[in-house]
């Protein structure tokens, strides 16, 4: 997917205003900035250079996603957009689906141990064999594509740098 025309150009108010012309800066050069501020007590906003937002915060802090939803939500739409053309050119631009994603954390080791996702749709239009080859289609689709599944089975490498500055 490409980045909007618009994404390579700097935001005045990004991360690079923020104090640290590193933060929140994309190494893989897709042209879209990505970082967090604190606004509160366990609440952040979380922000790109497209100008999305998005509210962050722990589960007892009402109209926010936590971290865990917030990932949960990212590999739905991944799998959403990654099924969207085949399911498409069968069911017609406009069909509906809804992609239900769960899995419980488990607190004592802080990882989601397992993730389900439910991808929803009406087929009722299709015959058994469309559809059963239809879902094939769809399946090979979104394990091709679906950057956020993929990562996510395969696991990752994780790096955290933390920088600060002392009046001296």
């Amino acid at each position: 997917m490409n980045p909007a025309p618009d994404a390579t150009t700097p935001d005045p108010t990004g991360p690079a205003s923020a104090g640290s012309a590193a933060a929140g800066s994309d190494p893989t050069g897709s042209g879209t900035d990505l970082w967090v501020e604190r606004t509160g007590t366990r609440r952040y906003t979380g922000r790109s250079s497209r100008g999305a937002e998005v509210l962050i915060g722990s589960q007892d802090c009402p109209g926010v996603f936590t971290p865990g939803e917030l990932m949960k939500i990212a590999l739905g739409a991944c799998t959403g957009m990654s099924s969207d053309v085949p399911l498409a050119r069968r069911l017609g631009e406009d069909y509906p689906a809804t992609i239900r994603v769960s899995g419980a954390a488990d607190r004592d080791n802080e990882v989601y141990p397992a993730l389900h996702e439910v991808l929803e749709l009406d087929l009722s239009a299709l015959d058994e064999a469309t559809a059963t080859r239809l879902l094939t289609v769809v399946e090979r689709a979104v394990d091709a594509a679906c950057t956020v599944g993929r990562t996510l089975k395969a696991g990752t490498a994780v790096t955290l740098d933390i920088t600060g500055t002392r009046e001296v």
